[in-house]
């Protein structure tokens, strides 16, 4: 293996390690808290505004889908909740009426002017119910006269009713309205009751989804509850520790009022006979009422304080089940995750080893090595793909609807993608038996030249122009894609043992005797090309299919044909592509020899004519 595939052989097996550390930690069992009911709910109150923040984070986290296990988890919050909520609103009822707010001058202006309001709708009323009932017992004219004045006395019962919600209203505002402030409280408490009572948790079994984005998805949204949860959790803990404070304060109050508190009735200090002893009494009961009301309703608000410290440790403690809960299932999701993490690291490592194991096998295989190679290409091409498929399949998980998805995508990317898939198709063509390889040299749409890259969709050739100046790079790198090998043709002049055709001239002297210089020169290629022609002649053979190409000779020809001045003599035989110029260098050497022996004295121009054709 190289390098590089060791590197990620031992980096996935180690990653594949932790994976299946984290598997096992997360595949411990756990066991989630059950809800105990007896708790009661719990709501942060102040004086003047009731805040059902317990009771609205209570129905925003029972909305949420909720599994099987958390049911009665968010049951048990929302009662809290609603419970808490009652308290807070009986304590806000309680404040109002023990401790009215002390009105302002301008309250006291609003007050004055609803009492006088109220005392002249009482006026028109009654004056309205007297002319309605003078009108019954009357006739002719003194009953146009009373309608005219029962008319009347309405219109201004009307415009004193106006009067008299107005100014309730402004003293409402101003503070000053003690009852009108708790009937609006018990218009809000239920209000809110009505709303609490027709939350319902939302039970939802959750779907069985497979595949890495799914399950970090499920793992987003459990992470987002379990944050709110804590929240949640904490606001609970914090409301308890205010009503704690609230609590000692209000015993300590307590205590100080029965130090207060003056004799009772019965046990009163003497006074004289008189009406000073009468009205001293009277002022002593009167405080004695007074200080047992307050000290009742200190000792109702400890009470209420009590109730709702115990609530907020319920809601708390339920919120800690709750976050157990999704913990688990949290836990549950990420085992899933991981055991997907582990299949996708599985998938590589298999690939990789079976790449290897591959290579070692078809070293040992008496294969050609061309052969050898094409046939690694297409499997580990295959397996790629294959691999591709798996992976993706494992982070997206199966689709739902296989057969529809498969046809509407397999039928846009046909049109989409035509040029991408057949061009991928005629890689798998140039890899066939007819296919080039790196090194060919080729001839593809016009352009020759020697394929340096081969890919699954485009095919580089170093630009060699024509074929008599083969060897000299232009220089120019040129691409294609492999659709040509589908939608087009090739050349390759590399195939069958990669022989070609070649020639070399000799022109000749017109006094030169060419005959015994022919003979010779003959004699030279048939001596230097008999190996090759042998070789090739096999190689045709076997190539053909038909009876008449197995009659193909590879022996070389010569013309001798005149020309003006002189004799030109071509010599015409088979090379090696690579071999070449070797022995066109190796023939010309042989050629300038024998003329040089023949005749000395006589001039010789030799020139070369390169118009291969190809074997």
């Amino acid at each position: 293996m190289e390098t590089t595939k060791k590197i990620a052989t031992i980096t996935l097996i180690i990653l594949l390690a932790v994976i299946a550390y984290g598997f096992f930690r997360t595949g411990r069992s756990t066991t989630a808290s059950q809800t105990t009911p007896g708790g009661e709910p719990s709501q942060a109150a102040h004086e003047s505004v009731i805040d059902q923040t317990p009771l609205d984070t209570a129905r925003r986290l029972v909305q949420m889908p909720t599994s099987a296990d958390e049911l009665p988890l968010a049951q048990e919050a929302l009662r809290l909740g609603d419970r808490e909520m009652d308290l807070a609103f009986a304590a806000a009822v309680s404040e109002a009426r023990m401790h009215p707010v002390v009105l302002s001058a301008e309250a006291k202006q609003i007050q004055a002017r609803l009492q006088t309001a109220e005392k002249s709708l009482d006026g028109d009323n009654a004056r309205v119910a007297q002319l309605t009932a003078a009108l019954a017992k009357v006739t002719g004219s003194k009953q146009d006269s009373l309608d005219e004045q029962l008319a009347q006395a309405k219109v201004q019962a009307e415009l004193d009713q106006d009067e008299v919600d107005n100014a309730k209203q402004e003293l409402t505002r101003a503070g000053g309205d003690a009852q009108g402030r708790i009937e609006q409280l018990m218009k809000e408490h239920e209000d809110a009751s009505r709303i609490a009572d027709t939350t319902t948790v939302k039970t939802a079994t959750p779907p069985d989804l497979s595949g890495l984005v799914h399950h970090y998805q499920q793992w987003s949204e459990l992470h987002d509850k379990k944050l709110q949860l804590w929240q949640a959790k904490q606001d609970s803990e914090s409301a308890a520790i205010t009503f704690t404070t609230k609590r000692d304060a209000l015993e300590s109050n307590i205590k100080t009022q029965k130090q207060e508190v003056p004799g009772t009735l019965g046990g009163g200090p003497t006074h004289p006979a008189g009406a000073n002893s009468t009205s001293s009494t009277r002022e002593a009961s009167a405080d004695a009422v007074n200080a047992t009301k307050r000290r009742s309703a200190a000792v109702k608000a400890l009470t209420n304080s009590d109730e709702r410290i115990e609530d907020q440790k319920h809601l708390a403690e339920t919120y800690r089940k709750w976050i157990d809960v999704v913990t688990a299932r949290q836990r549950t999701v990420i085992h899933s995750g991981l055991a997907g993490a582990a299949v996708i690291v599985a998938i590589l490592l298999i690939g990789i080893f079976f790449d290897s194991w591959l290579k070692r096998l078809l070293k040992k295989v008496r294969l050609d090595p061309r052969q050898a190679d094409t046939l690694h290409a297409v499997i580990s091409a295959g397996l790629q793909i294959i691999a591709l498929g798996l992976v993706l399949l494992v982070i997206f998980g199966p689709p739902s609807q296989l057969g529809t998805i498969l046809g509407l995508a397999g039928a846009g990317l046909t049109v989409a993608l035509k040029d991408f898939i057949v061009s991928f198709f005629g890689w798998f063509v140039l890899m066939g038996k007819n296919g080039i390889r790196l090194g060919d040299w080729v001839e593809i749409n016009g352009v020759t030249g020697e394929v340096v890259e081969l890919g699954m969709f485009h095919t580089v050739l170093l630009e060699t122009g024509n074929w008599t100046d083969s060897g000299h790079p232009t220089g120019r790198r040129v691409t294609f894609t492999n659709s040509f090998a589908i939608e087009g043709h090739y050349f390759n002049f590399s195939t069958s043992g990669q022989w070609l055709w070649d020639e070399l001239t000799l022109a000749l002297a017109a006094s030169q005797n060419p005959y015994p210089i022919v003979e010779a020169i003959q004699k030279t290629v048939l001596e230097a090309t008999a190996e090759s022609a042998d070789q090739a002649e096999k190689e045709w053979q076997h190539a053909a299919r038909s009876q008449n190409m197995r009659a193909l000779s590879a022996a070389p020809a010569i013309n001798v044909k005149p020309v003006s001045g002189g004799i030109e003599i071509a010599v015409r035989y088979i090379t090696r592509a690579s071999e070449r110029y070797q022995l066109r260098s190796k023939l010309y050497q042989a050629a300038m020899n024998l003329i040089s022996k023949k005749d000395a004295q006589e001039p010789v121009s030799i020139s070369e004519k390169q118009d291969p054709k190809p074997a």
